[in-house]
């Protein structure tokens, strides 16, 4: 079951979206399933990452995804994936890397609970 967010902060995540660039959970397991190598950060907490993530992603938490981007990402041409629990917290992340001139940055709409949702592969 997914946790119900404070009315606030699906405000701000939404006021975000118009912002930020978003895809499909199916459109990230067409580029894996397709052997293209992406850019895909999972920026939940490091709790939630252990418990599983989506195969090929890294873990960049959103609480040090800004402090860290730039060593793990030095282009700031580089399109980057990313992806939370639900949507929310990656629209935040990806906001963020925007303003730090990050021009491709893609917010997966969905989030992990999507990706287990439609059957696809996940990694302990």
């Amino acid at each position: 079951m997914a946790p119900k967010h404070g009315e606030r902060f699906v405000e701000l995540c939404d006021s975000v979206r118009g912002q930020i660039r978003e895809c499909t959970v199916a459109d990230v397991h067409a580029k894996l399933e397709q052997g293209q190598e992406i850019l895909l950060f999972d920026v939940r907490e490091d709790h939630e990452w252990e418990k599983g993530h989506i195969p090929q992603s890294q873990h960049l938490g959103k609480g040090i995804i800004e402090r860290d981007i730039e060593e793990k990402v030095p282009d700031p041409e580089a399109e980057v994936y990313l992806y939370c629990g639900g949507g929310y917290r990656s629209a935040l992340a990806a906001e963020n890397l925007q303003k730090m001139g990050y021009r491709n940055v893609i917010s997966m709409d969905g989030g992990f609970r999507g990706w287990k949702e439609a059957g696809y592969a996940v990694e302990t």
